[in-house]
């Protein structure tokens, strides 16, 4: 089964070089009790849950690596300078999710079920973090995560949450078991989710009987990136603000999946997408709205499955929290 691992302090030395008169931002960072029961002494804002596994992807017949991102994280957001623009004392570092030999099977219909069981897992964790009032930032793993994410804000604030998500992909296929393709489907149908803004979607890769459905509901707001770059109907920030009146004027949570981004790589590497400075732009505003309450990074990769390697994820996931927490930083 899986299991939530809580940090220790002294298992994060190896992640970070120390030199004389600097400070890290991992020598400053704080750590719970196994039971979350001190959380709520902390002044930290931010609360980073690691989710390093590849079993949603996997079941939506994708490519695995996602699993290797959360490790890549660490390694260069603990490395980071500890100044007055972002100090570790305003994070906590939870702690992972551990799968074990879980992540060995390739069947798809088993890979389905553990995806369930790591729901489970999940969703407690998340309410706990969002009750408490602080902010969750969870890296790594598949889209999949998406649920019980949901899920434990959902519970958290006693009724559904909205979203905005910048991805190609809409992540809404049908319920057929749980993997990385339909975590929203199974939030909204749960009622976990209500308005769900889709940023940056690409017309190729998304079935028009999903593109018909998110057209003729209210609930739903699509945006193809083909409108924003290729017919310039309306500019990248224009865009962003359109998901914010749509999503933003109740608590929601921040997705932003790793394949949006042109040539990063992911299960579904593509060539084309948003720029990463255009991803942090959208972090970074979503940051600013007083009403978001997590920020989720997942379908990075730093190894993946076929042996393709990105050296520069963990510095990309790294830049990418930071975009979203100085927004929240400077919330007016």
């Amino acid at each position: 089964m899986p299991q939530f691992h809580f940090f220790k302090k002294e298992e994060v030395f190896p992640y970070w070089a120390i030199r004389e008169e600097e400070r890290k931002l991992g020598e400053g960072i704080q750590f719970l009790k196994d039971d979350f029961s001190d959380i709520s002494s902390s002044k930290a804002p931010f609360v980073i849950v690691g989710i390093p596994e590849d079993m949603g992807v996997r079941a939506n017949l994708g490519i695995g690596g996602a699993s290797t991102a959360f490790e890549a994280f660490l390694k260069s957001f603990l490395n980071i300078q500890d100044t007055d623009f972002l100090k570790g004392d305003d994070f906590i570092l939870a702690g992972f999710l551990t799968t074990d030999d879980l992540e060995t099977t390739e069947n798809k219909q088993q890979l389905r079920l553990h995806t369930a069981e790591i729901d489970e897992i999940i969703a407690p964790i998340i309410s706990k973090i969002v009750y408490s009032g602080k902010i969750p930032i969870v890296i790594g793993g598949g889209h999949n995560n998406v649920f019980p994410i949901l899920k434990g804000s959902s519970d958290a604030k006693g009724n559904a949450v909205n979203v905005i998500n910048l991805d190609a992909h809409s992540d809404f296929r049908r319920i057929e078991g749980r993997h990385s393709g339909n975590g929203f489907r199974y939030a909204y149908q749960e009622k976990y989710l209500k308005k769900y803004a889709l940023l940056g979607l690409h017309e190729a890769y998304n079935a028009q009987s999903i593109v018909s459905e998110l057209k003729n509901n209210l609930d739903f707001l699509p945006i193809f990136w083909e409108d924003i770059f290729l017919r310039g109907n309306l500019s990248w920030e224009d865009a962003i603000l359109k998901c914010l009146r749509h999503s933003g004027e109740d608590f929601f949570g921040v997705e932003l999946d790793l394949d949006a981004i042109e040539q990063v790589l992911s299960s579904a590497y593509s060539p084309v997408g948003v720029s990463k400075i255009q991803a942090m732009q959208y972090l970074y505003q979503c940051g600013r709205n007083k009403h978001s309450i997590y920020v989720h990074l997942p379908e990075g990769i730093a190894i993946r499955a076929d042996g393709i390697e990105n050296p520069l994820a963990g510095k990309l996931l790294s830049y990418l929290v930071q975009a979203f927490c100085k927004g929240v930083l400077e919330r007016v």
